[in-house]
């Protein structure tokens, strides 16, 4: 199935993507929009382009496993990609995944704009990647 992964930021989000084997995540977008409702409009129309079958929200955890804002930000968010697109939508525990995709990042030596411009699609990867592993099994 056609998985699309979010990683939900203030300013910015980013975007995964897998293929119908479920195998690989790969990094898609970053879509720069800070008012929730134009970016719940953004995300389903990726999501619709895309043929998207399910989408993947990141869950902001804190580190103690309890949820704060951020992670309340995150389910509405989740709610509201539901009902606007009619997929299912799965919450993935994203603890840790911005530190990894900044340690990849890092081995990968890109730096200064370039790494800004990526940074929140490759945390979306990881995110969608560690579903994609949990689920399977």
């Amino acid at each position: 199935m056609v998985i699309l992964s979010v990683d939900l930021g203030k300013a910015r989000t980013g975007l995964a993507i897998c293929d119908k084997s479920e195998m690989l995540a790969t990094p898609l977008a970053q879509i720069s929009e800070k008012n929730p409702d134009f970016l719940v409009e953004k995300v389903s129309s990726v999501a619709m382009a895309r043929q998207a079958e399910m989408i993947v929200v990141g869950l902001p955890k804190n580190m103690d496993g309890t949820e704060g804002d951020s992670a309340k930000n995150a389910r509405d968010f989740a709610q509201k990609l539901k009902k606007r697109t009619g997929l299912l939508v799965r919450m993935q525990d994203e603890r840790g995944t911005t530190i990894t995709a900044h340690n990849y990042l890092n081995a990968t030596n890109t730096r200064g704009k370039k790494r800004k411009n990526v940074v929140d699609s490759v945390a979306a990867t990881i995110i969608l990647q560690n579903y994609l592993d949990t689920t399977h099994h």
